[in-house]
C-alpha cells in the first residue's frame, strides 16, 4: 500500500496582498499527476486545507474541483481531509456527506461519541479502512483531526499551570493510546496508521507557523504517541521526523508560506506499507517551485550587488512570472528614502517587492521595539507579555493570566 501524506495547503492565502490561486492550483494539478504516475492507493491531507475559517470562493473552487478530478481520474485512491487550526469544523462538514459519495473523507472534529472500546459503536469517522487496487483492506487509519480544548476534558479546579500542562498532555496521549487500541482491537492483523495536526517537542518551525495552543499545551512529546506504524503530521511547515524517527514524519507544506521558508525542502511524502510486515519505509517526491520567492539581507551595497545577480534566475522561468522579493537592510541608520532607493535598485526587472524591512543590529529583545517596528513582527503574545511586564502581580497569578490568554488564543484560532 502506498499513501501520499500531504498537508498546510492553505488555500486561500493571501501572501502579502497577493493571490496565490494560480501557484495553488498548479500544485493541485500536480498532485493529481503524482497519484497516477506513483500509484498511489490513498491521499492523506494532514490539516489546514484552507488559510482561514471563511476562505474565498475560488479556495473553496480549488478544493472541490481536486476532489472530483481525484475521483474521475484515480477512483480507486481513497481521499481522507482532516482540519487544521486554520480550518473551520461548519464549513468542512457541510460537504462531508455528499463528498463521502466521491470516495472521499472529511473528519472535522474528534469522535462526538469519544473513544471507546465499545464494539457496538463502529467509530466511521476515526477508525477508516485503507484499501488497495483490489479493493483489500491493507491497514486501518485512525483518523485525528486538531484537537480542540472542548474535544478533551476540563481542566480541574486548584491545579497549577504545570499541572495544567501535564494533564492536557496526558489527556492527549490518551486519546492516542485509546484509539490505537481500538484499532487493534477491531483490527489486530492489519498495520496502523495515525494522523495529527500539532507541534511536537523539538519541532523546527518557520515564521508562517502560528503557535497553536490545546488548552495551554505547546508541544506534545514523541512518547506520548502509541507504536502505530506511521503517523502522518500536519502544522509544522517544514519536512522533518519527529525524535529521529523514521515513521513519525511531518511532510511539511508544499508552497513557501512565509520568505524564510526554501522552496527546495518543499515536498509531499509517499508511505509504503505491507499488511504483513507493516511500514516499511518513505520516499520524499519535491514539489515545483511555482512561485519564485526569496530574501535578501544585508546592508544597502550587498542587496545592490544581490539584485544585481537576480537576472540569473529568470532564464529558467515561465513567460510573465515574477518574482516575489523581501528585503531585509541590516543598518542602525535612520532612513527616510529607503524605498525608494530599493526601489531604483530593481529597476525594470521582473521582481515585486512585497516586504521591506530595517533589520536593526541594536534590535535583541522585544524591549527594543519602538514606534518603527512593523506590527507583522510582533504576535498577540509579544504585546501581552509586555503589558503584563507593567504589572505588580505574584508569579502565581501571572502565570494564570498567561494560561488563560493562551486558552483564549487557541479558541479564537480553533
Amino acid at each position: 500500500m502506498r499513501i501520499l501524506h500531504t498537508s498546510d495547503w492553505h488555500l486561500g492565502q493571501l501572501f502579502y496582498g497577493k493571490s496565490r490561486e494560480q501557484e495553488q492550483s498548479a500544485f493541485l494539478d500536480w498532485l493529481l499527476d503524482q497519484v497516477k504516475q506513483k500509484s498511489i492507493d490513498a491521499v492523506i491531507v494532514a490539516g489546514d486545507l484552507f488559510d482561514t475559517g471563511t476562505p474565498p470562493s475560488y479556495a473553496r473552487a480549488l478544493y472541490n474541483r481536486f476532489i472530483v478530478r481525484l475521483h474521475q481520474e484515480s477512483p480507486d485512491c481513497q481521499l481522507i481531509l482532516l482540519a487544521g487550526n486554520h480550518d473551520s469544523v461548519a464549513v468542512l462538514n457541510e460537504s462531508k456527506a455528499l463528498l463521502q459519495a466521491l470516495n472521499t473523507r472529511v473528519i472535522a472534529g474528534a469522535d462526538p461519541e469519544g473513544i471507546s472500546m465499545d464494539t457496538c459503536h463502529t467509530h466511521d469517522d476515526v477508525l477508516i479502512p485503507l484499501t488497495n487496487k483490489l479493493g483489500e483492506t491493507d491497514a486501518i487509519l485512525c483518523a485525528v483531526p486538531f484537537l480542540r480544548p472542548s474535544d478533551l476534558m476540563r481542566s480541574k479546579a486548584g491545579l497549577s499551570a504545570d499541572e495544567r500542562k501535564q494533564q492536557l498532555q496526558q489527556q492527549i496521549s490518551d486519546y492516542y493510546q485509546q484509539l490505537y487500541q481500538l484499532a487493534k482491537q477491531q483490527y489486530p492483523q492489519q498495520p496502523v496508521v495515525m494522523t495529527g495536526h500539532l507541534t511536537t517537542v523539538g519541532a523546527s518551525t518557520s515564521e508562517s507557523v502560528k503557535d497553536i495552543y490545546i488548552g495551554t499545551l505547546d508541544a506534545f512529546p514523541a512518547s506520548g504517541f502509541p507504536p502505530a506504524d506511521y503517523i502522518a503530521l500536519g502544522h509544522i511547515h517544514r519536512p522533518q521526523k519527529v525524535a529521529k524517527t523514521e515513521h513519525i514524519r511531518y511532510c511539511g507544506s508544499p508552497l513557501a508560506l512565509s520568505f524564510d521558508e526554501k522552496a527546495k525542502e518543499k515536498q509531499v511524502l509517499i508511505a509504503e506499507l505491507d499488511s504483513d510486515n507493516g511500514f516499511m519505509g518513505t520516499e520524499g517526491i519535491p514539489v515545483p517551485v511555482f512561485q519564485p520567492m526569496q530574501r535578501i539581507t544585508g546592508s544597502l551595497s550587498e542587496i545592490e550587488v544581490e539584485i544585481e545577480r537576480l537576472p540569473a534566475q529568470f532564464e529558467s522561468w515561465t513567460d510573465g512570472q515574477r518574482l516575489w522579493l523581501e528585503i531585509n537592510v541590516k543598518t542602525d541608520d535612520y532612513l527616510s528614502d529607503l524605498q525608494p532607493r530599493i526601489e531604483a535598485m530593481i529597476g525594470d526587472l521582473p521582481v515585486d517587492l512585497l516586504r521591506l524591512r530595517r533589520d536593526s543590529r541594536r534590535q535583541s529583545s522585544l524591549a527594543d521595539y519602538h514606534h518603527g517596528a512593523q506590527l507583522d513582527e510582533l504576535t498577540p503574545e509579544d504585546v501581552f507579555l509586555k503589558r503584563l511586564e507593567q504589572e505588580s502581580l505574584e508569579e502565581e497569578r501571572r502565570h494564570e493570566l498567561i494560561d488563560c490568554f493562551r486558552q483564549i488564543q487557541g479558541e479564537i484560532k480553533a
